[in-house]
């Protein structure tokens, strides 16, 4: 049902990647929910590692709103199915505000997002080596495209008192709030790695440190009243809520792995669907374990650092993405669960491994024994792959039928040979064609990240494969 959503909202936006806006944006959520607001966050693209932030400074799933992933569509309704209840949502665009995915013109932008969700922009700009000149560049961003409402301007990275007023009469001739300014605060940063920020699972004592340093920062230099009036420019937003449950209804149509239905189980007996975590499993989105326990899964984590054996009475097997090159000496010395999960995937159990998955269940990685599930070895490269990708899958899995079409990205510095079976998990048709992955009995594995709000019947199948392994 089409509901009016009546919830202020901000989208924090930069020129271009590096400008400061995982900083603006963490420790805005971060001031705000201090003052005992519920603060909902969000992150445009497909992002992994700064929702972790995001949900360290608000208490909350940080929550991915990605237009190519799962269409322009679902984007309202995924933000409105996180916000609900809550009194401020703020949203962390992607790379510079009118950056998409490349060839599709505003797919997947920030701007894209914004519009979409009818919110106010805040532009965060390095101002570290200009004065005037910010001006014609704010006012380039803000005359782009006329339906994005750019509402102020956060600077950052100022040098000294004469530096922000030279940078303030500009932006006043502009015609431009400035909603803050942000001195350098090297001591604030997050530590960063081969593909981003250190993950929040690797570091959650610092990281509280560091959250809790962005909202004094941003207390200090941001005028908090004003970007919350801001916020509430936004208008109501009218939208269908997603929920996992409506989501999956609607896909009950769809031919599950086994001629039994499976999304509605009473107590006791559902399948319990183990998915790994820790620091060296990091990456999730919060709708998949949602969708799996609409489908009547019993949703468990394990940590294959510290954990042994896999949970009791799994039936499932959900191995995402993270870091496993950085732990791969400790995934190898924990041998009783490196045969467990091998074990697990010798007797057809359903197995779904996306990227670091991938490399676990490899032969090696880096010469490391890994679990051995799959004929392949994986290792570290200095060529880093990432973007989207139109799949389809070219096997018949527990997650897919074969013609299943998806949308995805890739983001990975390693390599695995071969990089695809004799049955690969999907065939790649945009923007270049190949195979890839791995379908092997009941296993998925693969290096391509999906979003399964996008395409729920494959929860709901991956789901009744549980159900059947159990």
């Amino acid at each position: 049902m089409v509901t009016s959503l009546h919830i202020p909202r901000l989208v924090i936006a930069a020129p271009s990647s590096g400008s400061g806006k995982t900083t603006v944006a963490t420790g805005l959520m971060a001031a705000f929910s201090e003052r005992g607001l519920a603060v909902s966050p969000h992150k445009a693209g497909p992002d992994y590692i700064d929702p972790g932030y995001h949900a360290l400074a608000t208490g909350r799933p940080g929550r991915n709103l990605d237009a190519f992933m799962c269409g322009p569509e679902l984007v309202a309704p995924l933000f409105a199915h996180g916000a609900s209840g809550c009194d401020l949502a703020i949203v962390e665009g992607v790379m510079g505000l009118y950056d998409g995915a490349a060839g599709r013109g505003e797919l997947a932008s920030t701007a894209q997002v914004a519009k979409l969700l009818r919110a106010p922009v805040v532009l965060v700009v390095d101002a570290s080596s200009q004065s005037r000149s910010v001006a014609a560049l704010v006012h380039g961003f803000a005359s782009f495209d006329p339906q994005v409402r750019l509402g102020g301007v956060i600077l950052n990275k100022v040098g000294s008192d004469r530096h922000e007023a030279m940078l303030r009469e500009a932006l006043e001739e502009a015609g431009m709030p400035v909603l803050g300014v942000l001195r350098r605060a090297p001591q604030v940063a997050a530590p960063s790695r081969h593909l981003g920020l250190v993950p929040v699972a690797e570091r959650r004592s610092d990281a509280l440190s560091s959250v809790a340093a962005l909202a004094d920062q941003v207390r200090a230099g941001c005028d908090l009243e004003a970007l919350m009036a801001l916020a509430r420019t936004a208008p109501a937003l009218e939208c269908e809520a997603w929920s996992p449950q409506q989501a999956l209804s609607r896909h009950d149509a769809v031919p599950p792995a086994s001629g039994t239905r499976g999304p509605r189980r009473s107590p006791g007996t559902r399948p319990v669907v183990a998915v790994a975590g820790g620091a060296a499993f990091t990456f999730s989105y919060a709708e998949h374990a949602e969708l799996l326990t609409a489908a009547g899964a019993e949703v468990v984590t394990f940590d294959p650092l510290r954990d042994e054996a896999l949970p009791d009475g799994t039936t499932g097997l959900v191995i995402g993405g993270g870091f496993p090159e950085v732990y791969a000496p400790e995934l190898a010395a924990n041998a009783p669960l490196r045969k467990a999960v091998a074990a697990f995937a010798e007797t057809g159990g359903p197995v779904a491994a996306e990227c670091a998955g991938l490399l676990y269940l490899a032969r090696s990685l880096d010469g490391k024994p890994m679990c051995g599930v799959l004929d392949a070895d994986a290792r570290m490269s200095e060529r880093l792959t990432l973007g989207y990708r139109e799949a389809v899958a070219v096997s018949d899995s527990a997650l897919a039928v074969t013609g299943t079409r998806l949308r995805g990205h890739e983001f990975h510095r390693t390599v695995i040979e071969p990089g695809a079976g004799s049955a690969p998990a999907w065939g790649f048709t945009h923007p270049e064609r190949r195979v890839e992955g791995f379908v092997r009995q009941g296993v998925h594995a693969s290096y391509l990240h999906t979003h399964w709000a996008a395409e729920p019947s494959v929860a709901l199948r991956f789901a009744e494969a549980a159900a059947r392994a159990r």
